[in-house]
């Protein structure tokens, strides 16, 4: 499992590091808000472990970045601040949890195993983005309430794209990810089914970006 432990306090942050890792998981530790927005543009996290006073980007700032990209990692949200308003304010902004300074470690990770189990479970059965909601235990893709059909090889990449939206997809990755239940597929087959789910989801104001040399992007039309 991979965390994002956002921390400017170096001792407090070196004991989270090391008792992170000693549970088993592999923390990356940004010191300040821009370090962490960085990391989170470029990387994958199971879990983000987010403190709100931060130099540079406070967290409150971090949070509502990262949730616009519609990076939707569980966040456990610390704080030295005891107040209910700021504890509205980044549940409103999408934390799923919140932990008061001082705690105790074995607390924040019994919190994050329960954050990361609800969020595998979600991400195990249901996908959502604006109006869409993919079904993976069942394979049916809904739009507002009703089904829109998708062959097998078109559901395979809408969920390989929704499961990373935000993020750049490689037609490379498609490839790979389609030749492990089927036959070889080429790229020209791939830019076939992304043409083919591209004109399904622009009447519904989603879109899918051709990012030349690099992929496809998955992205909310501009009201």
């Amino acid at each position: 499992m991979k965390i994002l432990l956002v921390e400017d306090d170096a001792a407090l942050g070196h004991a989270m590091s090391v008792s992170l890792n000693r549970a088993g998981y592999h923390v990356n530790w940004a010191h300040e808000g821009h370090e962490a927005d960085v990391a989170l543009h470029e990387q994958l996290f199971d879990a983000v472990i987010l403190d709100l006073g931060l130099p540079k980007i406070d967290g409150f700032e971090v949070l509502r970045r990262m949730r616009g990209r519609m990076i939707m990692s569980p966040v456990i949200i610390l704080t030295a601040r005891d107040d209910l308003d700021d504890r509205v304010k980044g549940l409103d902004l999408g934390a799923d949890d919140y932990l008061t300074k001082p705690f105790k470690l074995p607390e924040l990770e019994a919190r994050l195993r329960a954050q990361i189990r609800r969020n595998n479970a979600t991400l195990a059965s249901t996908i959502e983005y604006g109006p869409l909601l993919l079904n993976i235990t069942d394979k049916m893709l809904m739009v507002n309430g009703n089904q829109m059909l998708l062959s097998p090889r078109e559901f395979s990449v809408l969920e390989m794209l929704l499961s990373r939206v935000g993020r750049v997809v490689s037609k490379e990755a498609i490839v790979e990810t389609l030749c492990k239940w089927d036959e070889g597929v080429g790229n020209n087959a791939i830019e076939v089914y992304i043409h083919r789910i591209r004109k399904k989801l622009e009447p519904i104001g989603i879109n899918v970006l051709t990012i030349r040399g690099l992929g496809y992007l998955l992205q909310k039309a501009q009201s």
